[in-house]
């Protein structure tokens, strides 16, 4: 591009490479990502590949963090303006029941959790972008006087992966059918009863 540094032809090359391994992770999945399609994909040569990366490994991994990181503090911010946790909760719910379990966000999570199985740099992050979301919705539920704030921001957390990963099985699942009971876990006077 005419009038770039090779600073700003650099991080314009990064830019399109990460917007490609995002795209191609839903699309095709992680272990089908080879250098030549996402070098096709960003309409670039494979050798920039691994002249901006480490690897492809490296790239895919930046990918998917820096999608799931604005995933998650996109839903943490629901719980950080809500109310209390239970307000909280149910609006990240609601805003979760965007992904169909089928979309590209929800594929990139769903390969990326797959890959870390085998990735222990992935995994590592991965963890550790959880127990960030993690420890923000226990403080949330501890500060409510939630008698296991712990236990239950784990149980939250895998009934909101769990409710993105059965949505792409069951179309017809939805956040207004499952609220009821992901509410009653949060409530701090309760033993996990519906309402």
């Amino acid at each position: 591009m005419a009038g770039q540094t090779n600073a700003e032809r650099g991080r314009d090359a990064r830019a399109r490479l990460l917007a490609a391994a995002r795209e191609l992770i839903g699309e095709v999945g992680w272990t089908a990502v080879s250098t030549r399609v996402l070098a096709e994909r960003a309409d670039m040569r494979p050798g920039l590949v691994h002249y901006h990366f480490d690897s492809l490994q490296a790239l895919l991994r930046q990918a998917a963090l820096g999608e799931m990181r604005r995933t998650l503090d996109d839903t943490a911010a629901l719980l950080a303006t809500a109310d209390g946790p239970t307000e909280g909760v149910t609006a990240m719910l609601s805003f979760l029941d965007r992904y169909s379990g089928g979309d590209p966000t929800s594929l990139l999570f769903i390969e990326a959790y797959l890959a870390a199985t085998r990735d222990a740099r992935l995994r590592e992050r991965i963890s550790e972008l959880m127990a960030e979301f993690r420890g923000d919705l226990t403080a949330s539920l501890t500060r409510s006087g939630h008698h296991s704030p712990e236990a239950a921001a784990n149980l939250v957390l895998a009934l909101l992966d769990g409710f993105v990963l059965h949505k792409g099985i069951n179309p017809e699942l939805s956040a207004a059918e499952i609220a009821p009971l992901v509410r009653a876990v949060t409530r701090p006077d309760t033993d996990g009863a519906p309402e």
